[in-house]
Protein backbone atom coordinates (compact mmCIF):
# COMPACT_ATOMS: atom_id res chain seq x y z
CA UNK A 1 0.00 0.00 0.00
CA UNK A 2 3.26 2.37 0.39
CA UNK A 3 4.19 1.69 -2.69
CA UNK A 4 1.02 2.22 -3.94
CA UNK A 5 0.74 5.92 -2.00
CA UNK A 6 4.41 6.50 -2.88
CA UNK A 7 3.79 5.77 -6.45
CA UNK A 8 0.87 8.02 -6.97
CA UNK A 9 2.99 11.10 -5.17
CA UNK A 10 5.74 10.76 -7.37
CA UNK A 11 3.21 11.02 -10.46
CA UNK A 12 1.51 14.11 -8.95
CA UNK A 13 4.36 15.80 -8.17
CA UNK A 14 7.12 14.88 -10.66
CA UNK A 15 5.30 13.74 -13.52
CA UNK A 16 4.07 16.66 -14.70
CA UNK A 17 6.86 17.95 -15.36
CA UNK A 18 6.50 16.46 -18.18
CA UNK A 19 3.35 18.83 -19.71
CA UNK A 20 5.13 21.90 -18.01
CA UNK A 21 6.53 22.76 -14.70
CA UNK A 22 7.21 20.91 -11.53
CA UNK A 23 5.18 22.33 -8.47
CA UNK A 24 7.79 25.27 -7.47
CA UNK A 25 5.48 27.72 -5.18
CA UNK A 26 5.55 31.14 -6.63
CA UNK A 27 7.20 33.84 -3.76
CA UNK A 28 5.26 36.67 -2.77
CA UNK A 29 7.61 38.94 -4.49
CA UNK A 30 7.03 37.58 -7.83
CA UNK A 31 3.10 37.12 -7.61
CA UNK A 32 2.97 40.91 -6.47
CA UNK A 33 5.14 41.72 -9.54
CA UNK A 34 2.94 39.71 -11.71
CA UNK A 35 -0.15 41.19 -10.55
CA UNK A 36 1.07 44.59 -10.98
CA UNK A 37 2.41 43.83 -13.85
CA UNK A 38 -0.67 42.89 -15.44
CA UNK A 39 -2.38 45.77 -14.50
CA UNK A 40 -6.24 43.75 -14.29
CA UNK A 41 -8.92 46.14 -13.09
CA UNK A 42 -12.30 44.60 -10.96
CA UNK A 43 -14.05 42.16 -13.03
CA UNK A 44 -11.32 41.60 -15.55
CA UNK A 45 -10.40 37.54 -15.81
CA UNK A 46 -7.07 36.14 -15.31
CA UNK A 47 -5.87 32.93 -16.28
CA UNK A 48 -3.15 30.93 -14.28
CA UNK A 49 -1.79 27.65 -15.99
CA UNK A 50 -0.49 25.53 -13.65
CA UNK A 51 -2.37 27.34 -10.14
CA UNK A 52 -0.53 24.79 -8.22
CA UNK A 53 -2.02 25.81 -3.87
CA UNK A 54 -3.65 28.37 -5.25
CA UNK A 55 -1.61 31.61 -3.86
CA UNK A 56 -1.65 33.46 -6.94
CA UNK A 57 -4.99 33.21 -7.41
CA UNK A 58 -6.18 34.44 -3.76
CA UNK A 59 -4.24 37.10 -4.61
CA UNK A 60 -5.51 38.49 -7.60
CA UNK A 61 -9.34 37.78 -6.14
CA UNK A 62 -7.89 40.19 -3.15
CA UNK A 63 -7.59 42.77 -5.79
CA UNK A 64 -11.28 41.71 -7.74
CA UNK A 65 -10.08 40.44 -10.08
CA UNK A 66 -12.03 36.95 -11.33
CA UNK A 67 -9.63 34.08 -11.91
CA UNK A 68 -9.83 30.50 -13.79
CA UNK A 69 -6.56 28.31 -12.52
CA UNK A 70 -6.00 25.27 -14.16
CA UNK A 71 -3.84 22.51 -12.68
CA UNK A 72 -2.86 18.52 -13.23
CA UNK A 73 -2.17 17.52 -9.96
CA UNK A 74 -4.78 16.29 -8.49
CA UNK A 75 -3.37 17.04 -4.95
CA UNK A 76 -2.84 20.37 -5.89
CA UNK A 77 -6.06 20.64 -7.07
CA UNK A 78 -7.72 19.72 -3.46
CA UNK A 79 -5.70 21.77 -2.12
CA UNK A 80 -6.43 25.26 -3.83
CA UNK A 81 -10.39 24.04 -3.77
CA UNK A 82 -9.94 24.35 -0.01
CA UNK A 83 -8.23 27.02 0.24
CA UNK A 84 -9.39 29.02 -2.59
CA UNK A 85 -13.24 28.71 -1.14
CA UNK A 86 -13.32 31.91 0.59
CA UNK A 87 -13.15 33.01 -2.88
CA UNK A 88 -15.67 30.69 -4.94
CA UNK A 89 -17.29 33.20 -6.22
CA UNK A 90 -14.43 34.93 -8.27
CA UNK A 91 -12.17 31.72 -8.27
CA UNK A 92 -12.35 28.71 -10.89
CA UNK A 93 -10.35 25.93 -10.41
CA UNK A 94 -10.41 23.06 -13.14
CA UNK A 95 -8.28 19.71 -13.16
CA UNK A 96 -7.16 19.98 -16.63
CA UNK A 97 -3.90 20.29 -18.90
CA UNK A 98 -3.91 23.63 -19.70
CA UNK A 99 -2.19 23.12 -23.16
CA UNK A 100 -5.86 21.85 -24.18
CA UNK A 101 -7.68 24.74 -22.43
CA UNK A 102 -9.47 27.52 -24.13
CA UNK A 103 -7.71 30.74 -23.26
CA UNK A 104 -9.47 33.32 -25.20
CA UNK A 105 -11.58 34.87 -22.27
CA UNK A 106 -8.82 35.99 -20.43
CA UNK A 107 -7.32 39.18 -20.13
CA UNK A 108 -4.39 38.67 -18.51
CA UNK A 109 -2.37 34.91 -18.11
CA UNK A 110 0.23 34.67 -15.24
CA UNK A 111 2.33 31.76 -15.70
CA UNK A 112 5.80 29.98 -13.62
CA UNK A 113 6.95 27.45 -16.87
CA UNK A 114 10.08 25.38 -17.28
CA UNK A 115 11.58 27.20 -20.01
CA UNK A 116 11.79 24.45 -21.73
CA UNK A 117 7.92 25.13 -22.99
CA UNK A 118 8.32 28.85 -23.39
CA UNK A 119 8.20 28.65 -27.08
CA UNK A 120 5.47 26.36 -27.05
CA UNK A 121 3.73 28.92 -24.89
CA UNK A 122 4.32 31.81 -27.42
CA UNK A 123 3.01 29.63 -30.47
CA UNK A 124 -0.59 29.56 -27.84
CA UNK A 125 -0.86 32.80 -27.14
CA UNK A 126 -0.60 34.22 -30.29
CA UNK A 127 -3.32 31.77 -31.42
CA UNK A 128 -5.34 33.74 -29.45
CA UNK A 129 -7.86 36.19 -31.21
CA UNK A 130 -7.75 39.22 -28.59
CA UNK A 131 -4.92 40.96 -27.10
CA UNK A 132 -4.06 39.74 -23.87
CA UNK A 133 -1.11 40.18 -21.60
CA UNK A 134 0.98 37.83 -20.00
CA UNK A 135 3.44 37.38 -17.36
CA UNK A 136 5.84 34.75 -16.88
CA UNK A 137 7.88 34.13 -13.29
CA UNK A 138 11.40 33.29 -14.41
CA UNK A 139 11.60 32.57 -17.80
CA UNK A 140 11.60 34.87 -20.73
CA UNK A 141 10.14 33.59 -23.97
CA UNK A 142 12.59 32.80 -26.43
CA UNK A 143 12.72 35.63 -29.32
CA UNK A 144 10.61 37.98 -27.97
CA UNK A 145 11.46 40.69 -25.99
CA UNK A 146 9.58 41.75 -22.99
CA UNK A 147 7.31 44.94 -22.48
CA UNK A 148 8.98 45.26 -18.97
CA UNK A 149 10.89 42.85 -16.01
CA UNK A 150 10.21 43.44 -12.66
CA UNK A 151 11.51 41.20 -9.90
CA UNK A 152 12.37 38.45 -12.23
CA UNK A 153 8.70 38.53 -13.87
CA UNK A 154 8.63 39.09 -17.53
CA UNK A 155 5.34 41.16 -19.04
CA UNK A 156 4.25 40.62 -22.37
CA UNK A 157 1.26 41.88 -24.94
CA UNK A 158 -0.04 40.00 -27.51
Amino acid sequence: MIYLIFGFLLICFTGIVLVGAPYVPSKKLHINAGLDLLNLQKGQTMIELGSGDGRVLREAARRGINCIGYELNPILYLVSLVVCFKYRKTIKIKLKNYWLADLSGADGIFVFLAGAYMKKLDKKMLSLKKPVKLVSVGFAIPGRKPVKTESAVHLYKY
